[in-house]
């Protein structure tokens, strides 16, 4: 899979712009605040949207404008693909594929599958749980639509239970039966994705293992464990069992919405343990072996955004992700990064063609 051109119209600090790639290596190259990382990020909204660094849709809108579109032309299994995306202000987004809109958003995830390595991926490791699981479903969902169905559909129940306790707590008053109905549907729906976030990490982690083994010089071993309440029993007892502290708390404090995804370095805590340049490694691998695992599944190369690489790591781990896309089950690739000198030196080094894209305040 390709991406053969990118047009951008009022998207964020783009008035204009259509680029033409090259189907291996593009680098866009120019000083801080010019749009590099808001071109990769029109890239992964193309994918998945949305923003990756920006989920609110009214904030991609270029200043004073009332909309933005985005739109991207594939090659995919030797047919060409239109996407376009679009938001006007106070009106719903839209995500048509060759000219006609999806019905459903999740519809269109995992058609092209994408992986991004970021600086703002140490959210992963600062940020609370929702961050991890997060990151979880976004490698299980791009090649496994009945579990994106899953997820949603119980998070809608997720969110009438809650508003249910809400107004329990409002009206003094409670009705066990409608709150079993709730129980229940949670059960049907938390289990599979429970049972396949499990299958996800087991299949997952000798990938990152090895993946982390190939970029770190260390000898550290690192982790990633699944917590979840549902290790412990069933979700309807557990749901039964945890009604008098929902009542308290206006909000249900068991199931799928709770797991976790723990990040170590031997045997303790990377956020707390792990040095920076751990950290970094760490994040990489576990991007990487997201790749693979896509790969994998979909049976379709994703393509990989690398934003702001070069500032951000040294030169060994720089030069270990450069070198993949020298192996050719690789697939296309975008680089952003201050320098254009410095980029153009890593990527000669590479066997491969490639464009370069300065651009200007």
């Amino acid at each position: 899979m390709v991406l053969e051109s990118l047009s951008l119209l009022n998207y964020k600090n783009f008035e204009t712009a259509t680029f033409q790639f090259d189907p291996k290596i593009n680098c866009f190259v120019g000083h801080n605040g010019v749009g590099k990382t808001n071109v990769l990020d029109a890239i992964y909204h193309l994918s998945f949207g949305k923003s990756y660094f920006n989920p609110i849709t009214s904030q991609n809108i270029r200043h004073g404008e009332d909309f933005f579109v985005t739109e991207g032309l594939y090659r995919k299994n030797d047919r060409q693909e239109k996407i376009v995306v679009s938001a006007k202000r106070g009106q719903k987004k839209m995500i048509k594929r060759n000219g006609k809109p999806y019905e459903k958003f999740s519809e269109h995830i995992g058609f092209l599958p994408l992986v991004i390595i970021s600086p703002a991926d140490r959210d992963l490791i600062i940020e609370g749980s929702e961050t991890r699981r997060k990151f979880i479903d976004g490698v299980i969902a791009q090649s496994d639509a009945p579990y994106l169905q899953d997820l949603i559909n119980y998070n809608k129940v997720l969110a009438q239970r809650n508003s249910l306790l809400k107004y329990f707590a409002a009206n003094h008053t409670h009705n066990q039966e409608t709150l079993e109905i709730y129980n229940e549907q949670l059960h049907q729906l938390g289990t599979p994705v429970f049972e396949k976030r499990q299958e996800f990490l087991a299949e997952f982690l000798p990938i990152f293992l090895d993946r982390y083994k190939s970029i770190s010089s260390g000898t550290e071993a690192v982790s990633l464990l699944y917590k979840s309440q549902l290790a412990e029993g069933d979700l309807r007892t557990m749901l039964r069992e945890s009604a008098a502290k929902d009542k308290i708390t206006q909000y249900t404090n068991v199931g799928i919405h709770k797991d976790d995804l723990i990040f170590e370095i031997d045997g303790h805590p990377i956020k707390k343990f792990g040095s920076q340049g751990q950290q970094k490694s760490f994040l990489i691998a576990l991007k990487l072996a997201q790749f693979d695992f896509i790969k994998a599944h979909s049976q379709v190369t994703p393509i990989l955004l690398l934003d702001d690489i070069f500032d951000k790591l040294d030169e060994q781990r720089v030069a270990h992700i450069i070198q993949l896309v020298d192996n050719e089950n690789f697939g296309q690739l975008f680089i952003s990064d201050t320098h254009a000198d410095r980029t153009e030196a890593v990527i000669k080094n590479v066997h491969q063609s490639y464009k370069m894209f300065p651009l200007q305040p």
